[in-house]
Parts: structure tokens; C-alpha cells; sequence
């Protein structure tokens, strides 16, 4: 399961959460990623009754004008402030917690009795294994094994 990308996202997710919290806003997670040729720094906003573009963009100049001037990024990359989604990633601790009782989707890295998809409601996340209740079965993966966690919005 991709977590949060190192040392940069950290540093980033330091810099963005008072901005954030000044707009009303929550920091879902933060990737400093490649993509082709291409560095990507994403920052995943949320809030209370959904994120709009306008929330993007007032996220997003405070921040870039933060990052120029604390110049904690080497090389050069595009910053990127989206929403986190009704389909949102479940990557940190604390979102195992915050969805806990919701449906998600559950993909595995390698199958588990032949199959790869579960699909069921989020138990939680212990001991480094995220457990989900399905219609027939309740099922305990380290999240070594889980490709990604996702809140499903189809339910």
C-alpha cells in the first residue's frame, strides 16, 4: 500500500496545515511524486460538506507563495491541490479511524483464496492490519499486502 511520501510530503504537510486550518479545511494526505519526467506534489484537501474548486484555489496560493519562500524542494515539480473525493484513498492512520463503519473497497498486492477485491465495511486498522466486515466473511490484511483502501461511493 503507497503511504505518505517521505520526508518531503512530511515537511509539506507541516507548511500546508495552518493554511489549511485557516480556511476551514483538512490536510488528507500529501504525495511528492513522480510521474514520467515529472515531480508532483499533491496536497488532498477535505472539509465538512465537500470541497469546491474554490477551495482548491484558495488553498493553493497561499501555499505556493509558502513553498517559494521556504524553498524546501530541491527540484523543480508541480503543485497540485485537489479534493480527496467520495472515493478517497484511506493511506494514514487516523483516516482508518475517521471511516471506520463505512464501506470501502480492498485490493490486495497478490490474491487471498483466489481473489483480490473485498469489498465490506471498514472494521478499522490494528497492529499494522486494516480488517473489513464483507456479506460472508470478516477478513484481517496486513497493509503490507493491501495495493489500496478506498471509501466506496457506489453503496
Amino acid at each position: 500500500m503507497k503511504r505518505n511520501s517521505g520526508k518531503t510530503a512530511e515537511l509539506v504537510y507541516q507548511l500546508a496545515s495552518p493554511i489549511a486550518q485557516s480556511l476551514g479545511l483538512t490536510i488528507w494526505d500529501v504525495r511528492f511524486e513522480k510521474e514520467g519526467s515529472t515531480w508532483i506534489l499533491l496536497v488532498v484537501i477535505d472539509k465538512e460538506g465537500g470541497v469546491s474548486i474554490d477551495d482548491c484555489e484558495a488553498m493553493s496560493r497561499p501555499l505556493d507563495k509558502k513553498l517559494d519562500e521556504v524553498d524546501p524542494i530541491e527540484q523543480s515539480y508541480c503543485l497540485e491541490v485537489s479534493s480527496a473525493g467520495l472515493e478517497r484513498e484511506l493511506t494514514q492512520d487516523w483516516h482508518f479511524e475517521h471511516c471506520r463503519g463505512q464501506d470501502v473497497s480492498l485490493k490486495l498486492i497478490r490474491p487471498y483464496n483466489g481473489e483480490r477485491e473485498f469489498t465490506g465495511a471498514l472494521l478499522g486498522l490494528e497492529n499494522g492490519a486494516v480488517s473489513i466486515q464483507t456479506a460472508q466473511d470478516k477478513y484481517s490484511f496486513l497493509l503490507s499486502e493491501v495495493a489500496y483502501v478506498r471509501l466506496r461511493a457506489d453503496i
